[in-house]
């Protein structure tokens, strides 16, 4: 069996040449929107305005209870407490017990700088579970002050 084998120089082999790279197309600017101008408002509103501003700084107070570690919740209740005068520490369900240890941790651990539990509430909400059913889920809010 014969075989012929062609040599080719490398004289004849075309180089590539590279294909210009494709231009994306400018994206088009949306136009802005007309803003409507404000209305004037009365008096009486600006003060319900002001009273739902203190009603959202009174919620920062709340530290809610979830799936972090304890100590995250100790801490950040640690440092509201340096800034405010009160916290309220939330918790729903399984995580009740967790709210109480969080409490406990500050009120016993922090012994000399004075915190103490002023008040302790406790409710059940009644919801609906993802099976259809009723259910009722308990909750706890403890209050931290400062002595």
């Amino acid at each position: 069996m014969t075989s012929t084998f062609n040599f080719i120089s490398s004289d004849s082999v075309p180089e590539p040449v590279a294909a210009p790279e494709p231009v994306a197309a400018p994206e088009p600017t949306p136009e802005p929107e007309p803003t409507p101008e404000p209305e004037p408002t009365p008096e009486t509103s600006i003060t319900s305005e002001n009273s739902n501003k203190s009603n959202i700084t009174e919620e920062r107070n709340i530290i809610f209870i979830g799936t972090k570690p304890i100590m995250s919740y100790v801490s950040a209740t640690l440092t509201q407490l340096s800034t405010r005068p009160s916290i309220t520490i939330k918790a729903r369900g399984k995580r009740i017990t967790q709210a109480v240890d969080v409490s406990q941790m500050i009120v016993k651990r922090m012994d000399t700088v004075g915190y103490v539990i002023s008040d302790v509430r406790i409710s059940s909400d009644s919801l609906t579970s993802q099976d259809g059913k009723q259910r009722n889920v308990s909750n706890m809010e403890i209050d931290i002050t400062k002595e």
